[in-house]
């Protein structure tokens, strides 16, 4: 079975320039700032502490039947703000994430407020291990920069580690949001995807009719 968060993004054929220009201001204002850890960081706090606010508000039922219009929503925004920054994209969508970000949600469990804070804890390793990956990460962002501002495009191999990284964020981020119960993988692939319970049978050829003795 597939892992019940999926993410994936486009890659873009030609990139923008200037759009990586002002990505790089972005950052450099963010650091000046000191708010960039907190963007890029707070959800691993925030989450938890939203989720666990509305499961004790809503019942963990209607929290998640709710949640393709709330937490999950909410995520893909999220998730396409760091697409943008991580030049996964040019674009971004500000009132439908979707056409950007491909980000689907299987929700599952009984969370409870308990549960939900607790993944505090429980996603520690997780979240060393992307910080561990993320030193890996900004040295393929600069090269990646690098290329685009010389060819106009993003390597094939940067690429896909940009989105294997990304994906590994977004499950991250649905498992803190109590939207799924499965702890996630280590592992920058979406997984094999799930197979139909039942096929078709394969059309048989209508039988001839007997033929007449002569």
């Amino acid at each position: 079975m597939a892992y019940p968060v999926t993410f994936d993004i486009q890659p873009l054929q030609e990139y923008d320039k200037a759009q990586v220009a002002l990505r790089a201001v972005i950052l450099i204002v963010l650091h000046v700032l000191q708010i960039g850890s907190f963007i890029f960081g707070g959800a691993y706090l925030i989450l938890p502490v939203v989720a666990a606010v509305m499961i004790s508000q809503k019942g963990a039922e209607r929290y998640l039947a709710e949640a393709e219009t709330g937490p999950t929503n909410w995520l893909r925004y999220l998730m396409m703000f760091y697409d943008y920054m991580a030049l996964a994209t040019d674009k971004m969508a500000t009132q439908n994430p979707e056409e950007t970000v491909q980000l689907s949600v299987r929700t599952g469990g009984s969370p409870t407020v308990g549960q939900a804070l607790l993944r505090i804890v429980l996603a520690i390793p997780h979240a060393i291990v992307l910080t561990l990956v993320g030193i890996a990460f900004l040295v393929v962002w600069v090269i990646s920069a690098v290329s685009i501002l010389l060819n106009g495009e993003v390597p094939e191999w940067a690429s896909t580690f940009i989105r294997g990284y990304l994906r590994r964020v977004a499950r991250l981020m649905a498992y803190m949001a109590s939207l799924v119960d499965e702890y996630p993988p280590f592992s920058f692939e979406n997984g094999s995807e799930a197979m139909p319970a039942s096929l078709p049978p394969a059309e048989q050829p209508a039988p001839s009719p007997p033929s007449n003795p002569p």
